[in-house]
């Protein structure tokens, strides 16, 4: 049988494994950061009209600038910004792969801060670009000087920086992006996939693009918008930006089905971003209850909540799974990652956690049972 080993791979790819969590359909999932309440049953009805009309036209090719989509994008990001400045691909992992493909590439440098989305490097390898990972504090979060210094000590050709961070759900500041901003040259692009979950009068870097040529906000409509299946990532930008990634796009990369979803979604931005706050409810509870559990919980402005303090993370992770409960292992020591869910899942991890923490202290110390 036929292995990678047997065929011409490129030599850096090889020994890489790809990237994916654990698809395991358990009752309750909880390890992808999805949005767990789904669309609107009314949006559904919208999106599958659209649907039907795009597939009586599927014979030919979609508007290849998916021009009636920028326009929609534009208008919910709002901050003055115009159709222009705006780009979609297939999930905002095409996007910043288009970038890379754009500006970097063999001999160039992408830096990012971690632990960051575990994506980032992966990027890099798949365009040839070098990646470069810089250092946060002990609490996960970035200072100004500090991300400037790092900053252009590496010399970066792009720099991403996530806000709030995935996995860790730190807030980023705006101080942060306009220091790294003015400390490079290249590239900077600001990830806010889950810019929707942080506080209602939280900053977005959208504020700063005004006289920034080099800045690129990305988000998505997998998260807030439920539309994780749909895979529509977005970035607003100088329309420069815009022009340089037409020349590495694939031809008619967004489908005429992709593109009616998309709007019909954005035509009921309320409903679909309705169920937005209860997620933040949950993401609070499972914040307050875990620390009330005696672990280490991180501050998050996500629809995640990456908690720690765990001896035997993997353990706590199998005795979930055997609940029919699944969430994210991650990259750093002692920590685990949950998504914050419906309020019958929520309880459900939470009530979990909780049997397994007091079935370790039962054991640790079984003359204090009874």
């Amino acid at each position: 049988m036929t292995t990678l080993d047997d065929l011409p791979l490129r030599d850096d790819l090889r020994g890489l494994k790809p990237y994916g969590a654990p698809q395991a359909h358990l009752r309750v999932e909880l390890n992808v950061n999805e949005n767990t309440h789904g669309v609107p049953a009314e949006v559904q009805v919208d999106i599958l009209n659209r649907l039907r009309e795009a597939v009586a036209n599927a014979n030919r090719y979609p508007d290849r600038e998916f021009t009636e989509l920028r326009e929609a994008l534009a208008d919910f990001l709002g901050h003055g910004l115009t159709p222009d400045q705006i780009w979609a691909a297939n999930g905002s992992n095409e996007i910043i792969q288009q970038i890379l493909q754009a500006f970097g590439g063999p001999g160039r440098v992408l830096f990012s801060f971690e632990p960051t989305y575990s994506m980032y490097p992966l990027y890099a390898k798949g365009t040839a670009t070098n990646y470069v990972g810089g250092r946060r504090e002990a609490d996960f979060t970035l200072g100004p000087e500090d991300a400037a210094a790092q900053v252009a000590a590496g010399h970066p050709d792009v720099v991403i920086l996530c806000s709030p961070n995935n996995p860790t759900g730190t807030p980023l500041s705006l101080d942060v992006v306009k220091a790294v901003y003015e400390a490079t040259r290249g590239i900077v692009v600001v990830d806010e996939a889950y810019q929707e979950f942080a506080p209602k009068d939280a900053p977005s870097a959208l504020s700063l693009l005004p006289g920034r040529e080099r800045l690129i906000v990305s988000r998505t409509m997998s998260k807030a918008f439920a539309f994780a299946g749909v895979r529509l990532g977005y970035l607003a930008a100088d329309p420069a930006v815009a022009d340089a990634l037409r020349l590495v796009r694939l031809p008619y990369h967004l489908s005429a089905l992709t593109q009616a979803a998309a709007l019909g979604a954005l035509a009921h931005t309320d409903l679909m971003l309705q169920n937005v706050d209860d997620i933040k409810v949950q993401r609070d509870r499972i914040i307050t209850t875990l620390k009330g559990l005696g672990l280490t919980v991180h501050a998050s402005w996500s629809n995640f909540v990456l908690f720690g303090g765990l001896d035997d993370p993997h353990g706590l992770w199998n005795a979930l799974y055997e609940e029919g409960i699944i969430v994210r292992e991650t990259s750093i020591p002692g920590h685990l990652r949950v998504t914050a869910g419906t309020q019958d899942e929520t309880s459900e991890f939470l009530s979990a956690v909780a049997r397994y923490v007091r079935n370790r202290a039962e054991a640790a110390n079984p003359a204090s049972v009874g």
